[in-house]
């Protein structure tokens, strides 16, 4: 599963104590091993290897530009959804014919830029948006390929706030909406509706709500086609979930033995192209965020354990409720008396905390905790609230680590910034 294991009692990643690089860099800090990322998606090629699927790497999971390169070395595409990430994917060297845009509100200027850089294709939210994008390639003098996101309208199980692909979510369109764009194609000159892409949410730990959205977007598919509208490919998104505590989400090859023979009437990468968006399947279980104890405080009802990480840190558990399990990185240190307590961080609210009601070993002030499974929505998701810097991002190979994303400084927080004296 990871690469975040115990060697005697000290936790470490990959072959390098964790302790060791907190003392090197300080802390708070994100941790991750590079061949856990490289792990788990060499297996999810390696289940859909038959069918030779375009696999990119949702970047809103997690876009550190070492991460990124590696996983581009390893063949991966990349799945953008902004301006700035097509930036980032730029610099890691991915070939464009691997990256696909999406996203609900593409601006004009991000789609220019993506269509000059000859990205293989939009996933289109809107027919406002498809008019866009062929303005942009009509003034380019370009035909670009775009992939209409259908909304299957098929509850995933999962979180309200990452279910995607129901009618009550603001993405994708309804089966109707979509059959009447490839209907009139024509009036789009400069575009190639050449697939469909569909996202039913995250974290989905079983396959019944893919094959139920799949089976939908084959059809539509093979309604399409009747009407003479080639379609060649099919984007079934992302979604696989990881375990955080007790679940048990499917493997890669769960996935590809459950959903491939859906496919079993069509040429998958032939007369139909596979296109895969993993983020978090990837990421999340392939990094920690490392945390030291500076206070506890009793109160007549709660203790709390006071840590250096905030909400600005990792906000999953204050916005969805997420679990992390959070394990010191030395084990026996101290009582081994375990205790119900709150993880809370420094900042000044009342959601800042990394767990709730936890069983946790008895911790001492300037203890290590790891916070697990945040490998994914973590650092991507951080802030400067309460004016705190960002932390560091720290990769691991082997037996060595580097800092590949330095840990930014006071000064930092205000280097945009100016006091504008004409009105003080």
């Amino acid at each position: 599963m990871h690469r975040f294991l115990f060697k005697g009692k000290e936790l470490h990643c990959e072959s390098v104590p964790v302790s060791r690089i907190a003392k090197s860099v300080g802390t708070p800090f994100y941790l991750y091993s590079i061949q856990t990322f490289l792990d788990h998606f060499l297996k999810l090629k390696k289940a859909f290897a038959s069918v030779e699927p375009l696999i990119c790497f949702s970047m809103k999971a997690n876009s550190n530009l070492t991460v990124l390169k590696a996983l581009v070395n390893q063949g991966s595409g990349l799945d953008i959804v902004s301006g700035g990430e097509l930036h980032k994917a730029r610099k890691v060297g991915v070939d464009p014919k691997k990256i696909v845009f999406a996203s609900v509100g593409k601006t004009e200027t991000e789609i220019e830029e993506a269509v000059r850089c000859g990205i293989l294709m939009f996933n289109v939210e809107s027919s406002q948006e498809l008019d866009v994008i062929n303005k942009v390639a009509f003034r380019l003098k370009k035909i670009q390929k775009v992939a209409i996101r259908l909304n299957p309208d098929v509850k995933s199980g999962t979180h309200q706030y990452i279910t995607t692909g129901t009618k009550q979510n603001k993405f994708g369109l309804d089966i109707g909406t979509v059959y009447k764009l490839f209907m009139e194609s024509y009036r789009y000159p400069h575009l190639r509706l050449a697939g469909v892409h569909m996202h039913i949410g995250s974290q989905i730990t079983n396959s019944k709500p893919f094959i139920e959205a799949i089976r939908k977007a084959l059809a539509f598919i093979d309604s399409v086609r009747f009407s003479g509208n080639p379609v060649e490919y099919l984007n079934i998104g992302g979604g696989l979930g990881i375990i955080y505590s007790n679940e048990k989400p499917q493997s890669a090859q769960d996935f590809a033995e459950a959903i491939l023979p859906l496919f079993k009437k069509y040429n998958l990468g032939k007369d139909l192209k596979l296109v895969l968006e993993p983020g978090r399947f990837v990421s999340g279980n392939s990094g920690i965020l490392v945390t030291k104890v500076l206070y506890h405080k009793t109160t007549p009802t709660k203790l709390f354990v006071i840590v250096d990480g905030g909400m600005n840190d990792l906000i999953r558990p204050s916005f969805y409720g997420a679990h992390h399990e959070i394990v010191p990185i030395i084990k026996g240190r101290g009582k081994t008396v375990y205790r119900h307590v709150d993880v809370v961080g420094p900042i000044c609210e009342s959601g800042d905390f990394l767990a709730k009601d936890r069983k946790l070993a008895a911790v001492s002030e300037g203890d290590l905790l790891a916070v697990m499974s945040c490998g994914a929505y973590g650092s991507v998701m951080s802030s400067n609230y309460n004016s705190r810097p960002r932390v560091p991002e720290v990769v691991v190979k082997g037996g060595r680590f580097f800092i590949a994303r330095r840990r930014e400084n006071r000064d930092d927080l205000t280097r945009l910034e100016r006091i504008v004296k004409e009105v003080v």
